[in-house]
C-alpha cells in the first residue's frame, strides 16, 4: 500500500486506533501487532516480496548473533560476517543487477564477434529491496564493528528491518535508533509527536500529489518523446524533473516519519532543503542523508576517509559515488549520475570549494551553479539510455532547436507553477527565516487551520491521485 492512495488514508486510522487499542503495558504484543501490520501491506505489494524480506532478516539476525560469538582476532568472526554480508546482497544482485550484468556482457561479446546468450530474468524487483538490504547490513556492520549489541529478541529486529512506514523507500534507519525505540516501554499517547507527525504527513501528501504528481505530466510529455520538442521545452522539463524527484521522495520521507510518530517512533531525518546547497558536498549533506550518512560510514570511511593522501582521498569518493549510482538503478545512467555527482566533488575540493566563504551574492551564486550541475545530473537519472540524456543536453545547448516554449493546458500550467511556487517559498522561508515565518506552527490557532485547512483543499481539488508509486520506490 501507498501513502498517496485513498486506501491509505482509509485504512491507516483503523491501523492507528487498533494500536493504541492495545493496553500500553502489553508492548510486546503492540510490537507484534506492528510486525504484523507491516507483512500484510508489504505483502499488498506482491506475496512472495515478503520471502526475500524475512530471509535477509533471518540471515542477518542470526550472522550477527554468531559474530559476537566469536573473537575477531581468531578470523571466525570475519569469515561468518562476509558469509551473513554475501547471503543478504544475493537477493539484491540477483533481482536487481542480474539481467543489467548479463545485458551488458552480451553486447560487449558481441562487439567482438561472439554471441552468447543466457535466459533472463523478468521478474519483478522486491519493492524497497535496496532499502531494507542496506538497513540489514548497515546493522551487520554497527554489530562487527562494535557499536551495538546483537539483538536477542528475533520479534523486535524484524520489526526494525520491516516497520512499514520505511520499508518502501527508506529512510535507511540506523539499528542504534530504532532498536531503542522498539525495545522501550511506550506508556502512553505522545499528543504533541502525533501531531507534529500527522503535520508531516499533510505536507508530505501535497508535495507529492499536488507537485510531483503534478509536473510529471509536463516532464513525461516532453521527455517522452523529447525529439519533438525545443530546446527551451527540454530544459524547463529539466527543472520540473528536479522538482518532481524532490517533492516526491522527499514527500514520501515526511509521510513516512510522520507516520512513525504518530506511533510513537522518531525515524532519520531525510532532506534539508537540498536545492538551498552551495556545493555538491553541501548538497549530499541534505539530500537522501540517510543514504549519505550509510555511505560515508560502510564505504568512505572503510576505504579510508579523508586520513589519506589526497589522490586516494579522490579515490575513495569516486568509488563511494560509484556506489550510490549503481545502488539506485541497474542502469549506466545511474552509474553516470553517481560519477557525475563523485567527480564534481573532487573538483570542489581540488580547488578548494566545497565550503562558502563569498558572502551573501557569493553564496547565491554558488547555489545556482550547483543547482545546475545537480538540474544536468538529474537528466541522465530520468532518461532511459545515455544516448537519450547526452541527446536531451545537445537540444538545451543548441541554439538553432532553442525554439518555442511548450506550454499544456491553462489549468494543469496554473496549478503546476502554483504548487511549484509554493515549495520554493517554503524552503527558502525555512532556509533562512524559520522563526519569523510559521504557518503550520504559527503560535495563532487560526493561521495553523487556515493552513490546514488550504493544504487539505489544494490536495483534493488539484492533487493527482492516479499516478501510482513513488520514484524511489522502484530502487
Amino acid at each position: 500500500m501507498i501513502f498517496n492512495s485513498f486506501n491509505f488514508l482509509i485504512i491507516y486510522p483503523l491501523l492507528f486506533l487498533a494500536y493504541y487499542a492495545i493496553p500500553a503495558k502489553y508492548s510486546e504484543t503492540r510490537n507484534f501487532y506492528l510486525l504484523l501490520v507491516s507483512y500484510l501491506l508489504y505483502m499488498n505489494f506482491n506475496s512472495a516480496y515478503a520471502i526475500i524480506l524475512l530471509g535477509i532478516t533471518v540471515v542477518t539476525y542470526l550472522s550477527a548473533r554468531m559474530i559476537e560469538t566469536h573473537e575477531k582476532a581468531a578470523g571466525g568472526g570475519k569469515i561468518k560476517l562476509l558469509t551473513g554480508v554475501i547471503l543478504c546482497i544475493i537477493p539484491l544482485l540477483v533481482f536487481k543487477y542480474y539481467n543489467f550484468v548479463c545485458e551488458s556482457g552480451f553486447a560487449l561479446l558481441r562487439m567482438i564477434g561472439m554471441r552468447f546468450e543466457l535466459p533472463g530474468l523478468n521478474w519483478a524487483v522486491p519493492v524497497g529491496i535496496s532499502f531494507f538490504t542496506f538497513q540489514a547490513l548497515g546493522y551487520l556492520w554497527d554489530v562487527w564493528y562494535g557499536r551495538i549489541k546483537a539483538e536477542k529478541n528475533f520479534l523486535h529486529y524484524a520489526l526494525f528491518v520491516g516497520f512499514f512506514p520505511s520499508i518502501v523507500s527508506g529512510p535507511i534507519n540506523k539499528a542504534s535508533l530504532v532498536l531503542p525505540q522498539i525495545k522501550s516501554f511506550r506508556p502512553y499517547f505522545d499528543y504533541p509527536k502525533a501531531v507534529e507527525g500527522l503535520k508531516m504527513i499533510l505536507w508530505g501528501m501535497f508535495m507529492k500529489v499536488v507537485v510531483a504528481d503534478r509536473v510529471a505530466l509536463y516532464v513525461d510529455t516532453v521527455f517522452s518523446h523529447y525529439e519533438n520538442y525545443s530546446g527551451l521545452s527540454c530544459f524547463v522539463a529539466s527543472l520540473l524533473y528536479t522538482t518532481q524527484i524532490y517533492a516526491d521522495f522527499a514527500g514520501y520521507s515526511l509521510m513516512a516519519i510522520g507516520v512513525g510518530k504518530t506511533l510513537g517512533f522518531e525515524l532519520t531525518e531525510n532532506f534539508r532543503r537540498p536545492y538551498l546547497a552551495y556545493s555538491i558536498t553541501d548538497f549530499w549533506r541534505r539530500w537522501h542523508i540517510s543514504l549519505s550518512t550509510w555511505l560515508k560510514d560502510y564505504v568512505y570511511i572503510p576505504l579510508g576517509g579523508s586520513r589519506c593522501s589526497k589522490l586516494r582521498n579522490y579515490w575513495n569518493i569516486i568509488v563511494t559515488f560509484l556506489v550510490s549510482g549503481i545502488w539506485h538503478g541497474a542502469n549506466w545512467t545511474f552509474v553516470v549520475w553517481g560519477l557525475w555527482h563523485g567527480l564534481f566533488q573532487v573538483v570542489e575540493k581540488a580547488i578548494g570549494q566545497q565550503k562558502c566563504e563569498y558572502g551573501s551574492w557569493g553564496k547565491s551564486v554558488k547555489i545556482l551553479i550547483t543547482f545546475l550541475l545537480v538540474n544536468f545530473a538529474w537528466i541522465f537519472f530520468r532518461m532511459p539510455t545515455i544516448g537519450d540524456a547526452c541527446s536531451v543536453i545537445a537540444r538545451i545547448f543548441n541554439p538553432s532547436l532553442f525554439g518555442s516554449l511548450y506550454i499544456p493546458e491553462k489549468a494543469n500550467t496554473l496549478f503546476m507553477v502554483m504548487g511549484v511556487m509554493i515549495i520554493m517559498v517554503k524552503d527558502l522561508t525555512d532556509e533562512y527565516c524559520p522563526k519569523s515565518f510559521k504557518l503550520m506552527e504559527n503560535d495563532r490557532m487560526w493561521v495553523r487551520w487556515m493552513t490546514y485547512v488550504v493544504c487539505i483543499v489544494m490536495i483534493m481539488l488539484t492533487g493527482v491521485f492516479d499516478a501510482g508509486q513513488f520514484i524511489y520506490a522502484n530502487f
